[in-house]
């Protein structure tokens, strides 16, 4: 099985709907409650991409 490239735009444009919704007053307490987890989920994932591109280009700059 193949995997998956991360993409960053596409979490960060993710994570921008999901601050909007939250931010609806008609998204009710049970939909914020995941979309909060899904949240976390992508500001690990785009944590985790940054700190590898900071790292290969440290590793470049040696």
């Amino acid at each position: 099985m193949k995997e998956e490239q991360f993409d960053y735009s596409k979490a960060m444009a993710e994570l921008e709907g999901i601050a909007a919704k939250i931010e609806d007053p008609k998204t009710s307490l049970d939909e914020i409650g995941g979309l909060v987890s899904r949240s976390k989920e992508l500001i690990e994932q785009c944590r985790n991409y940054l700190r590898s591109v900071r790292e290969s280009i440290e590793e470049e700059e040696d």
